[in-house]
């Protein structure tokens, strides 16, 4: 979906939220309305996806549109670094969307405890990245994600409704089945060059 389409979509569709919430003239507004359906039928016609199902994905939101925040924990023990199988048969580092009463650091603590059943501390921030920068992108809107290097302090794998199993790789046999609209082989690696060198500084968009 990394498509220029997409990227006309995205921003006739935040244009159209912001003057849905700040515009005052009442025949503004129905302009607004009007290009956010367009907005919608854009990507109904690139995708065939209903225009009932992206006006529910992409449209429902009010107010100043910005950018959800993902975060990615990048948990290492022995040099290897921990990974989730994912319920589609792909693997990603563990993680999530930032809850809106967490911080960065304690969404990538939870994130890991509810995929893997470890306890962890987050120590510093790898990476701050535009994912259409870095990611196949598989959502109608801007995504920023947070690459977070954790320190393991205990636990053992959890069943859960997320994750089917876990398991630690070194640089040399990272999974290729790689869910890349979490976490590419690149970004894997940017998080190995982190951790083996403490004093990296963090690298962003």
């Amino acid at each position: 979906m990394n498509d220029k389409w997409f990227d006309f979509a995205m921003r006739i569709q935040s244009i159209a939220q912001a003057g849905l919430q700040y515009g005052k003239d009442k025949f503004d507004k129905e302009r607004y309305e009007e290009l956010r359906r367009i907005s919608a039928e854009m990507l109904s016609v690139k995708t065939d996806v209903s225009v009932e199902k992206i006006t529910d994905l992409f449209c429902n939101e009010s107010g100043y549109q910005t950018p959800k925040i993902d975060t990615r924990a990048a948990v290492f023990v022995d040099g290897k670094i921990l990974m989730v199988h994912e319920n589609n048969g792909t693997w990603s580092l563990p993680g999530g969307w930032c809850d809106v009463d967490q911080s960065v650091a304690s969404n990538t603590e939870k994130e890991v405890r509810e995929e893997t059943g470890f306890i962890v501390s987050s120590q510093k921030i790898i990476a701050v990245q535009d994912w259409r920068l870095h990611n196949v992108t598989n959502f109608a809107y801007g995504v920023v994600k947070v690459f977070v290097l954790c320190k393991y302090e205990g636990g053992s794998f959890e069943e859960n409704i997320e994750t089917t199993e876990i398991g630690f790789f070194d640089r040399d046999n990272i999974p290729d089945n790689l869910a890349v609209e979490k976490t590419t082989k690149e970004q894997i690696l940017m998080c190995f060059d982190s951790y083996e060198n403490i004093n990296s500084p963090t690298l962003f968009d």
